[in-house]
Parts: structure tokens; C-alpha cells; sequence
């Protein structure tokens, strides 16, 4: 796991949206990355973090403004994605950590990204689809969306569904959950 013992990081990306195409040229780009630290170990969320991310290729509309609540004005103080993967290895220990998304949309959008973008992707191969255990665990033959796992394993819905640090904090309160009922994978073996 972490030199600090039992420590994943669990990752929650926004990015650029439109209602329908996206216009020509633009390209859906990382707006937002919230990150959840977890202590698998002690059973607690232990860091809360957001890094805004300024599009290159394209820009926050009206549609993705009402879905994420983020406005063009505000991500434009965030860092070029490129220092906001460097930031990922560096502050929170990306490259050697393993880590959880809910499916693969968060880890195939930095793939695609980083080859797009010709920038060192930021993450070790140990990724867990926190949705595929979360499904298996609990029996069912859907896999449900981050909103609707959160009423099955009677969790809250903490902050605004669509912003990546709160969604972070969430889905890391169903990986604990999982931990919790001895359903989540251990070791560093790759998962995913």
C-alpha cells in the first residue's frame, strides 16, 4: 500500500461538457480533480482536496456550469493540467498510491488526456473501479450510479452531486463501507 500504511487515494474528475456535440475544435478537457484520502487502515477519510483545471481546447458553458457549478471565471485561476498532474505525484503521492475511481471514466479521461496533451500520466497501475466492487458486493446486476449507491449502502449525499471534491468525499465513504464489510480488495496487487 503507502509507506504511511493503508493509504488510498480516492480521485473524482469534472471536466468540460456540452448538452449534445461539443463545438468544433473543442475537446472535453479536466476541469476539476477532487481527491479523497483514505486510511484504509484507521476506517477514515484523512484529506479533502480540489485542483481546478484551466481548459486548453475548450471552454465552461451555460450546460456545464448548471451540471458542475463551475463557471469559465473560476477555472481559470486553476493550474494548466499538466501542473495539475505534477501536483497529483508530488503533494499527494499519485505515482506510488493506489487508487479508486467510480468506473473508469476518471482513469480512461487522464489517459486520454495525458497522451493528448504529451504529459507524464500522474498515477501507478494499482486503480480500483470502486463501482465494479461496489456492484459485486452488494449483489446487484446494475451497476448504479455514485447517487444511488449512496441510498443503497444508506450513506448521505454530502455537498452538490457533480463537483469533483465532493463527489470524491462521497464515493471514499463507500469505499470505506466496503472496507468496512471486508469487500474492498487489499494488498497491492492491480485492480480494476
Amino acid at each position: 500500500m503507502d509507506d504511511a500504511g493503508g493509504l488510498l487515494n480516492v480521485v473524482d474528475v469534472e471536466a468540460t461538457c456540452w448538452d449534445g456535440r461539443p463545438p468544433p475544435g473543442a475537446v472535453s478537457e479536466i476541469i476539476e480533480i477532487g481527491l479523497t484520502v483514505v486510511d484504509l487502515s484507521s476506517g477514515e477519510r484523512v484529506g479533502r482536496h480540489r485542483i481546478l483545471v484551466r481548459p486548453a481546447r475548450s471552454t465552461v458553458g451555460d450546460f456545464c456550469t448548471e451540471l458542475t457549478g463551475l463557471t469559465q471565471a473560476e477555472v481559470d485561476t486553476g493550474l494548466d493540467f499538466a501542473a495539475a498532474c505534477r501536483l497529483l505525484a508530488a503533494e499527494h503521492r499519485a505515482g506510488a498510491r493506489p487508487w479508486a475511481s467510480w468506473g473508469d471514466y476518471d482513469r480512461n479521461q487522464f489517459t486520454r488526456q495525458c497522451r493528448a496533451t504529451g504529459t507524464a500520466y500522474p498515477f501507478g497501475h494499482r486503480h480500483t473501479n470502486a463501482k465494479a466492487v461496489f456492484t459485486e458486493a452488494h449483489g446487484l446486476r446494475k451497476r448504479p450510479g455514485m447517487a444511488q449507491a449512496l441510498q443503497i449502502a444508506g450513506l448521505p449525499l454530502e455537498g452538490r452531486h457533480h463537483s469533483g471534491e465532493d463527489d470524491a468525499w462521497n464515493i471514499a465513504a463507500l469505499v470505506l463501507g466496503l472496507a468496512a464489510r471486508g469487500a474492498w480488495p487489499g494488498g497491492a496487487t492491480p485492480h480494476g
